[in-house]
């Protein structure tokens, strides 16, 4: 109970610009919320944007916390789950828009001829991919093969790798130039 009164209080200084109050209330449910937005977004960099999001929308405008419709830390928390999903779907949908753009069936006009020499292309290409892709030291061939074969992305290699983003980054760049220059000299 001492905590919801301190709350509302925090709140009231906050509604008055206070930077010290936004501070305290910051120190006091941020590692709540970012724990609940991690659990609803599975992802640490999406639930740290959560969460700053709330903070930020909070400070834009604390108005919209009605204490006679709950605690604070219920407002909040709740905030933040509902951000949290938003995104969630926002991401969904997008990957579900990207994934039907891929997906478009050729023109019904194509010439059946050039669909059959195409797979012929495609199965020789793969094949040099594959055969590129041994000569490649392991950690480089490990995070194309997670980003090309596995779908993931760079963050979710980082994480899975416990290395920094940077590190994926630098041995992805150099990766695909050992790629490109080997499939170069196969074509």
């Amino acid at each position: 109970m001492e905590d919801a009164t301190e709350d509302l209080q925090l709140h009231e200084r906050l509604l008055h610009g206070d930077r010290g109050a936004f501070d305290e209330l910051y120190r006091r449910y941020a590692s709540q919320a970012y724990g609940l937005a991690f659990r609803v977004t599975r992802q640490q960099n999406l639930a740290q944007d959560v969460v700053h999001d709330a903070f930020l929308a909070m400070w834009r405008a604390p108005e919209a916390f009605d204490a006679s419709r709950g605690s604070f830390r219920t407002f909040f928390l709740s905030m933040v789950h509902h951000r949290g999903v938003d995104l969630v779907r926002r991401e969904q949908r997008l990957r579900a828009r990207t994934e039907k753009a891929a997906n478009l069936e050729p023109p019904a006009d194509e010439d059946p001829a050039d669909e059959v020499a195409e797979a012929g292309y495609l199965a020789v290409r793969r094949t040099q991919v594959r055969e590129a892709l041994t000569e490649l030291p392991e950690a480089q061939r490990q995070v194309l093969e997670m980003a090309y074969f596995d779908g993931k992305t760079q963050v979710q290699i980082a994480e899975e790798l416990q290395i920094p983003l940077g590190t994926v980054k630098t041995r992805t760049l150099a990766a695909m130039r050992k790629l490109r220059v080997a499939l170069e000299e196969t074509s």
